[in-house]
This record gives C-alpha cells, structure tokens and sequence, in this order.
C-alpha cells in the first residue's frame, strides 16, 4: 500500500514538473504565431504524439482556424466550419474525444489525410476554454507512438489546456494593442501628410527607405518596429510649426527658420507623451535625432555620432534621400547621381558612413518601388524584374560612366530605370 501511494505520489510530482516546464516555455511568447507553434510542439512531445494542431475558434465567422500546423507548409491558414469534423464536434459540445481508431469513427473526415498522404490511427481532441468557462478553441493531438491515449493523457492535456488558453487570451489580447497602436500611429503619420500637402507621402517614403536599410543590416524585429514606428512619426512636430511659416514660398527670416529646426524638439514632446510599448521607448528619441549629425553639428541638440541611436542615423539617411528624390510643386525630382553625390560628400560629417554603404546595397527594384509608392499599381513587375538582383549602386555607378562605353543590356536597364525616375510610364 505503501509503495503504491509513493507511487502515486512521484506520478503527480512528475506530472506537475511536466506542467511547470510548459507554463515557463510559453511565458517567453506573445506572438501568436510562436506561442501555437511552442503550444503544439510542446504537447506533442509531452504526450508522445506524432503531431498537435490548436484550432482557435472564430465566433463571427463561426469557423475553426490555425494559423500554423505540424506538418503543414507555414503560412498557410486553415479554416473550416466551426461545426464540422470531429475538431468541430468538441467546439460545439465541449466534449472531450478520445476516438482509439480514427476511421471507425464517423465523424472523422478522411479528406485531409487523402491530400496529405498523412495516415491519422488515433486521436485525442479537447476543447479549450477562457476563464469564463467559454470555449475559445480546440487541442487535437495526433497519433500517440506507444498506443492509444490513455486517461492519463486526457487528465494532463486538460490541465495543460487551461495553461495555454491563458497564454491565447493574454496573446491575443497583446495583438489587439499591437493592432491599436499601428492604427493610432499611422492615423498621426497621415494626418500629418493631410495638413503638410507639398510633402504628402514623405513619412511614408522614410519609414520604408528606413525599415528597408533595418533589413538589409540585418537588424532584430523589435530595433526594425522602433524605427517603423519613428519614421512613421518623425516628422509629427511640424503640427506644432504654423502654416504661415510651413507652406511660405518665399525665403525664410532667421525667426522662422528656428521655429522649423523646432520641429524634432517638438516631436520629441509628442511622442514622450504617448505610452509606448517598452520594446518600443526608443521610438521618440529616434524620431527626434532624424536632423542631428553625426558631426555635432546638427539640431535640435547637436549630438555626435555615439549620442545619436542608430535608428536616428538610419532615419537622417532616408529622410534625405527622400526629400531630394521626391517631386514638389516647384521643381522636379533632382538626378539620381546628384543626390548621391551629395549624400557622398556628407557621409562621415551628416550621415553615418556604415548607414551609407548599406544603403548602396538595396536592391534597386526595391528602391523604385519606394519611389513610386504612390504609383505603386502603376508598376510592371515584368519590367522590374531584373533590377531585384542589381543593388542601387550599380544605377550611381552606370550614371557616371561614359555612355558611350555601355553595353546593349546596360543602355536597356538604363532605360528603363529612367523611365521610372522621371515617371514616363
């Protein structure tokens, strides 16, 4: 008797273990995406099955989704009826399904393993639910490799449900803010372009030069999402410059001129008073040093190079390239070999030279794109095509070089570069 309640008790000490080790791996994930994948490879594991699937539950649609699955090609989402199958059957009835024999079981639907080739022999599916006791989703582990699944694995996969479904909740409930912030910050980023019509479209040209340099260095996601989300922004102090001054013609006084150099300043104020994310508190810094050199000798505050964030370096960047590249009313775009000389002679004294070098190495097809945001429908893919695998330095240096001497194939991307650049298309 003795031994069986020690037994017993290394039984549920093992099994708490196994719950601990599950809850501590899913706290590192927000991300939905990541946390179903840690979700279903950790319980295909505990449980010692070939596969596991979350199926979350779509109440406006009524349907059964996943957004990733073992075994199945990422990216692809699977979606159903939210009443059908056996998946359906459990999000339907709450029902705890432990079928020995998939295919004696009527309500298993064959078809997906016939478009697989995958053979499903067992089964166990349970609903998951939120802490009101409603069910948000569905758990359906595939072939277990020793056998059926026994009351054993009912028992641990329900507490690990009620794990997960806390993690799901906390998950979605951390997109549904992403979703929030993106839309807060992109309705100031347009509202700013609305007022500012010579410029429209230049915080959105910035945060795509900016995020595409951040791909191109290699940078992790969170660093890409500060400067996203500064770029977007960057320019949010000039709500705070008047229009008399904003959309003068003529030349400015020295008053009016301190009043626009303001502007960093000012976005700076805006932006520390919105509560960002904290993975996100660099976002007014890097917004705000957008005019700083790395010389010293920019503004607002006449920070050097190791006082500027990379972000605020990278921004610099795009925010020239793009305010010379960009038409106006007064004058069209300026040649392309123009404006990189001049970012040339200004790289080690405004820009950043690293920031620089990557840039030369953006794909040109990407840089067009850019360009022709605004046109972006207009684009031939066909014709662009061959520009995905030149970077934007070979435009610069074909630019400078003798016409004469070009080759057939050369003259041709010229051509058509050109015929983008000046939107003869």
């Amino acid at each position: 008797m003795e031994t069986q309640e020690i037994q017993r008790l290394k039984s549920e000490n093992e099994r708490l273990q196994v719950l601990l080790h599950f809850a501590q791996n899913l706290q590192a994930q927000l991300e939905l995406d990541k946390l179903l994948y840690t979700t279903m490879e950790e319980v295909a594991r505990i449980l010692n099955a070939d596969r596991c699937t979350v199926f979350l539950l779509d109440e406006e649609k009524q349907e059964l989704w996943s957004l990733v699955a073992m075994g199945i090609e990422k990216g692809k989402e699977i979606r159903f009826p939210a009443d059908k199958g056996i998946a359906g059957h459990v999000a339907m009835t709450g029902e705890i399904l432990n079928i020995p024999d998939a295919y004696r079981d009527s309500r298993f639907n064959p078809e997906i393993d016939r478009k697989t080739g995958y053979r499903t022999r067992n089964m166990l599916t349970m609903p998951m639910s939120d802490k009101n006791e409603a069910i948000i989703g569905v758990f359906q582990v595939l072939n277990k490799e020793d056998g059926a699944f026994s009351h054993e694995d009912e028992e641990l996969l329900s507490a690990i449900s009620k794990i997960a479904a806390t993690a799901i909740e906390n998950s979605l409930l951390y997109e549904e803010q992403v979703e929030s912030l993106n839309s807060f910050v992109e309705t100031l980023s347009a509202t700013l372009d609305t007022r500012d019509y010579i410029t429209a479209g230049h915080s959105q040209r910035v945060t795509l030069y900016a995020t595409t340099i951040c791909q191109q260095m290699k940078m992790d996601k969170d660093c890409c999402e500060q400067i996203r989300y500064a770029g977007l922004l960057h320019d949010i102090g000039k709500l705070g410059v008047p229009e008399s001054v904003l959309f003068k013609a003529g030349k400015l006084t020295d008053e009016e001129y301190a009043v626009i150099k303001n502007h960093p300043a000012v976005t700076r104020q805006i932006l520390e008073s919105i509560h960002f994310p904290r993975k996100l508190k660099l976002v007014p810094d890097i917004a705000s040093t957008h005019h700083e050199k790395i010389n010293g000798k920019g503004y607002p505050d006449g920070l050097t190079i190791d006082q500027i964030p990379l972000g605020g370096r990278v921004l610099a960047l795009a925010d020239v390239f793009d305010a010379l590249t960009s038409r106006r009313q007064y004058r069209d775009r300026e040649p392309i070999e123009k404006v990189w000389s001049i970012i040339e002679k200004d790289a080690g004294e405004t820009f950043d030279g690293k920031v620089v070098d990557v840039f030369l190495k953006i794909p040109l097809k990407r840089i067009i794109e850019i360009l022709e945001y605004d046109q972006r429908e207009k684009l031939n893919p066909e014709e662009l095509a061959p520009f995905k695998y030149l970077p934007f330095q070979w435009i610069i240096e074909i630019k400078r070089k003798d016409p004469e001497t070009l080759t057939e194939d050369e003259q041709s991307l010229l051509k058509t570069f050109d015929r983008y650049y000046w939107r003869q298309y």
